[in-house]
């Protein structure tokens, strides 16, 4: 089974220098190939450490001028709005093709909590060199953002995350009207990565997609109203994605409740 990419959003302006509140405007998501690659689909960060590295390689043919941040969720906010507990060096700088960078993270303590995963954001901004001269009216160029999940995990929490998935609750959520979706319950401290999601019920399987779900948290996944699913207990297949990427596969009942949309 592939493992889910990094996150990449491609966002066009004639400025490929300007590194703005990063790309929002004309952002749309797409199965883009950025040049600087980031090497893992995720950092976590133990609170053990005074500070973790993420190697990235410039796989292109030009050099890249790269932009890097942290954010809580909000990929629409301004890099400088954000006020997250982590530093990062360099958090702008050009790499040559062919060639890598290591980045720096390095926590600043406090604002986080001490008994439970936190969820952030790590954010890799790839811009492509200006064009050559007369060239630029001609040309539409391409920024492609990165996205991948930084989980900062305090020191002596209970049990182990690599055993969080076989935890989760699952529950069918009949919401009438053929408005149906599964719920997961997370009890542990650690955030539950789900690659992929699928309710059987009667031998059907319904697709409910991926996600995440926080620490003492639920998260709910709808399934396509077009699949018409029906809303009974059944069992649940997942994916899960250990703190490597991995993907580690399981099952689970989940009982049928009732709730008003």
């Amino acid at each position: 089974m592939s493992l889910p990419s990094p996150r990449h959003e491609m966002n066009m302006f004639r400025s490929p220098y300007k590194l703005l509140a990063i790309a929002v405007l004309m952002a749309r998501s797409v199965s883009a190939q950025a040049d600087v690659q980031v090497e893992g689909t995720r950092v976590v960060f133990p609170a053990a450490d005074q500070e973790v590295t993420l190697q990235m390689t410039n796989r292109g043919k030009v050099p890249s001028l790269v932009q890097a941040w942290i954010d809580k969720g909000d990929q629409a906010k301004s890099p400088d709005a954000i006020d997250v507990p982590f530093v990062m060096t360099p958090d702008v700088f050009r790499v040559e093709p062919g060639k890598g960078q290591t980045l720096r993270i390095l926590y600043t303590g406090g604002a986080l909590p001490v008994d439970r995963e936190s969820l952030l954001w790590l954010n890799i901004l790839d811009v492509p060199p200006k064009s050559g001269a007369g060239d630029e009216e001609n040309q539409i160029q391409l920024a492609i953002r990165t996205r991948i999940k930084l989980m900062y995990r305090p020191s002596e929490l209970p049990g182990r995350a690599e055993d969080a998935p076989a935890t989760v609750s699952w529950s069918v959520v009949d919401k009438g009207a053929q408005h149906v979706s599964v719920k997961a319950t997370n009890p542990t401290p650690y955030v539950v990565n789900l690659g992929r999601i699928v309710l059987n019920i009667d031998g059907k399987k319904f697709d409910a997609g991926s996600g995440y779900v926080l620490p003492g948290q639920s998260a709910d996944f709808p399934l396509a109203e077009s699949d018409h699913p029906p809303a009974r207990a059944g069992k649940v297949d997942y994916v899960s994605i250990d703190d490597w990427g991995a993907a580690r596969t399981g099952s689970a009942d989940a009982v049928l409740i009732k709730s008003s949309r």
